[in-house]
């Protein structure tokens, strides 16, 4: 059964445009191979929006998301921008429409994948076969709890750290039942030795375990997390964090995969749900040419899976871009321990992928992915 989905694109700034537009070719060659119709819409967002619209979220950028099946985001920020106050900088732009869609389920795997394991600092025993699942909780928190503010004149500032109990139950129910499909153990961090709200959290989801009696459910704080996820990564499956901890726990997680290009995310759970690499805009690469759209390619993989429903054609573009690591071509970024890598440049390592695509657009001789 073909299937037809309305994607907004938001290629946004720096290397966002470049990683997105492989995404989106490769997502138009998957349509042609498999008879689906995927229907592409784009909009200003971050600081090519204030550039022309004096927002970083124009309205009607909004408007098209909400109207859309799933949006494809690039990435957003720039240097220029940093003497903006927080409010107008082109990451409010991110942060509002995340909240205006309201995905409160950040989804990023980290997966080691096979032969760029010399990449990784990392002792190549110590991330072979690691296959974590972060589930971030992404509308609370610091980034978004109230009151904030910057008092120049006393020079102090603050941020409120605040979660609800429903807040928590939403996101640990999302964790336990993805881990049902996988491992099933998820690993729920918080400081619950310091902070109220961790606290909360650690009460909260010892309270949901009970409905998922076939999990393992253990607690770890934040800093002893960030440790044993260098150490022993591979005891880990399902990590469920709050906001902020996810956010720094899960780019320390590129440190497995080699490569903060490597890894995808997808925001799940409300209107629409919205789909962006981890990196940033980078904007001392952006217009060379070397960016790694590998992330953003597999950051279409599960918009495939997650709002089209499409598993086969999902595991099919990973499977493509495993196919295209296993024959040795890596981007800039994946060159550290590489003797003999074949290095491309972000056009074609997008040209390798779709190739090996059409090549081969059922990856049965590759085991499914579960992210």
């Amino acid at each position: 059964m073909t299937k037809t989905l309305r994607i907004l694109v938001l290629a946004g700034d720096g290397i966002g445009l470049e990683v997105t537009a492989e995404a989106v070719k490769t997502l138009q060659d998957l349509a042609e191979i498999t008879g689906h119709t995927f229907q592409f819409d784009q909009a200003p967002i971050g600081g090519v929006a204030i550039r022309v619209h004096g927002a970083p979220l124009p309205p009607q950028t909004l408007e098209k998301a909400l109207a859309s099946d799933a949006v494809l985001l690039g990435a957003v920020g720039g240097n220029e921008f940093n003497s903006l106050p927080p409010d107008r900088r082109p990451e409010a732009g991110l942060l509002q429409l995340r909240n205006a869609l309201g995905g409160f389920a950040n989804l990023r795997p980290a997966f080691a994948w096979p032969g760029l394991a010399g990449n990784s600092p990392l002792r190549p025993e110590v991330v072979e076969g690691v296959d974590i699942l972060f589930v971030r909780e992404l509308l609370g928190g610091l980034y978004f709890g109230q009151p904030r503010a910057w008092d120049k004149e006393a020079n102090a500032a603050w941020n409120t750290m605040r979660y609800t109990r429903d807040e928590v139950v939403r996101v640990a129910k999302v964790a336990f039942e993805l881990a049902q499909k996988r491992r099933k153990k998820v690993t729920s961090v918080d400081k619950a030795n310091v902070l109220e709200v961790s606290q909360l959290w650690r009460a909260t989801v010892t309270e949901v375990a009970e409905q998922y009696p076939d999990v393992k459910l253990e607690h770890q704080y934040v800093d002893a997390m960030a440790m044993h996820l260098m150490n022993t990564p591979r005891d880990f499956d399902v990590v469920l964090t709050e906001n902020l901890f996810g956010d720094i726990l899960s780019d320390e997680a590129a440190v497995i995969t080699g490569s903060l290009g490597m890894l995808p995310s997808a925001t799940v759970g409300g209107k629409v749900n919205l789909y962006e690499p981890v990196h940033g805009s980078a904007p001392d690469i952006a217009g060379k040419g070397v960016a790694n759209p590998l992330g953003a390619i597999l950051t279409a993989a599960m918009l495939l899976r997650h709002s089209a429903g499409l598993q086969e054609e999902a595991d099919a573009v990973e499977a493509a871009v495993r196919r295209v690591l296993d024959q040795g071509y890596r981007t800039m970024d994946l060159t550290r321990g590489a003797v003999s890598a074949k290095v491309l440049p972000t056009q074609d390592m997008g040209k390798r992928v779709r190739e090996a695509l059409i090549a081969r657009s059922a990856p049965a001789e590759y085991e499914p992915s579960r992210h």
